[in-house]
């Protein structure tokens, strides 16, 4: 294969020719040929722990009405929380908030006509497989509202290990490609750095409020989490 058309496929390929190496001979004073490339690596693990956000909106006709309202319905929500094996250090109350209300028409002021009262906690727990049960339960109680579920790891040490590896298997595959196509031999292995490392999970949102009394389990998926862990590395070249 033609050097020019081995740089047309393969857009990544960095091959850096000093200008004294084109008098290249046997004195390593003339300068080396360098690759620098980045390889890519990935590993796809399950979830082993999840947070999810649990809400309570309630309306009164006075701020103190409408934050009594609410905090009978958070009390009993964390309530049924507790029951299904959350333990309290993994609540935490994330929003507490009321608001007026007014009704707006046009051509008059806004006229006041309550008040509305927010109470939302974040939820850890390891149990995933009674997560749907556990919304189901927090909805019989009271809550209103389910904001984010995040899936995780509690420790991603062993996968990104995995996913290094990955990448550096990825990298030396790709400048062995990359030293062929272009007619050189690898040297040896200049530098090597972490360029990046990152974590994607499934993060499902419910878009809508819960009603209460809906079908139990809420079914909820968990899927897989992605480590990902990207390296550049720079290869001397000899023919």
């Amino acid at each position: 294969m033609k050097l020019s058309a081995a740089l047309g496929a393969m857009a990544a390929f960095a091959l850096v020719l000093p200008a004294a190496a084109q008098t290249l001979g046997s004195d390593a004073r003339f300068g080396t040929t360098t690759l620098n490339i980045t390889g890519h690596g990935e590993a796809r693990v399950p979830p082993d722990q999840v947070t999810l956000e649990l809400g309570v909106t309630t309306q009164g006709p006075s701020a103190v009405a409408a934050m009594q309202a609410n905090a009978a319905d958070m009390t009993k929500v964390i309530a049924a929380l507790r029951s299904g094996g959350i333990a309290a250090g993994d609540i935490q109350t994330s929003t507490l908030a009321v608001t007026p209300q007014y009704a707006y028409a046009q051509g008059q002021a806004p006229r006041l006509t309550g008040y509305e009262a927010s109470n939302q906690v974040t939820v850890r727990t390891q149990d995933l497989a009674h997560l749907g049960q556990l919304v189901d339960a927090a909805a019989g109680a009271g809550a209103t509202n389910v904001g984010a579920i995040t899936f995780g790891l509690r420790n991603r040490g062993s996968a990104a290990n995995y996913a290094r590896m990955a990448a550096v298997k990825d990298l030396d595959d790709k400048a062995q490609v990359f030293a062929d196509a272009a007619g050189y031999h690898i040297r040896r292995l200049v530098n090597l750095a972490e360029a990046s490392a990152m974590q994607q999970g499934p993060q499902p949102r419910f878009a809508m409020a819960l009603a209460a009394g809906a079908p139990a389990p809420t079914p909820v998926e968990a899927g897989e989490i992605v480590v990902s862990v990207d390296v550049t590395g720079e290869f001397e070249l000899t023919h």
